[in-house]
């Protein structure tokens, strides 16, 4: 095993995300709110993994966020101190699920560009895994295909460690640029997320995935 990931959360996006980390020979920390669904995920995973509660000294150098948009901000105050000098990857989609037509951020930013003005410098952030569900992620792949990953994200080192890992993980990691491209990056997710729910799209079970093709 070589450099380790926290994972903030408990649920599907957490579990798929640990299902590729250990891929990519990471061990993973799991830090989840709840106790108990916490301790299961970990000993589904195996080897390689731990866990804990939010609140716990933070031992990855990348801390992935793997919670709903509502429950970002919540969780950066609980690990203060303990984003300091780490890469913070922002998975969120800020959508309103009561009607899956519009985004809950304000115009002109992202979920990710929110994360940036709470850390204030103290971590480098990227954007990073909202454009795959968790069913493809954990399987790595969709119908057979390599999975595309796109990030976004102002340091160029930060961008290369999630890179790395998604690599690593036998998917595809594709550099979207700065930060604020974490804008249209949300902003498709609205589109798709929106035909997973249309009755015009029966076939859309939350198992589709973006992906470009040459």
């Amino acid at each position: 095993m070589t450099a380790q990931i926290t994972i903030i959360g408990s649920g599907h996006m957490a579990r798929a995300l640990a299902r590729a980390a250990l891929r990519a020979d990471r061990t993973v920390q799991i830090l989840g709110r709840n106790g108990s669904q916490t301790r299961d995920l970990v000993e589904s995973l195996g080897p390689g993994a731990t866990g804990g509660i939010v609140g716990a000294p933070v031992e990855g150098g990348i801390v992935i966020l793997a919670v709903p948009y509502g429950e970002v901000h919540p969780v950066l105050l609980e690990l203060g101190d303990g984003i300091e000098g780490r890469v913070i990857v922002d998975i969120a989609n800020p959508i309103d699920v009561s009607t899956f037509d519009r985004l809950l951020t304000r115009a002109g930013t992202s979920s990710a560009e929110e994360v940036a003005a709470i850390v204030n410098g103290r971590a480098d952030v990227v954007k990073a895994f909202n454009t795959v569900y968790a069913g493809p992620l954990e399987a790595g792949s969709v119908d057979g295909q390599h999975l595309d990953v796109f990030i976004a994200g102002d340091s160029e080192a930060a961008k290369e460690k999630v890179s790395a890992l998604v690599a690593r993980s036998q998917m595809r990691p594709i550099d979207a640029g700065p930060l604020r491209r974490a804008r249209e990056l949300e902003a498709i997710m609205l589109l798709v997320s929106g035909l997973q729910v249309s009755p015009a799209h029966e076939n859309f079970n939350w198992d589709t995935s973006l992906r470009i093709l040459p």
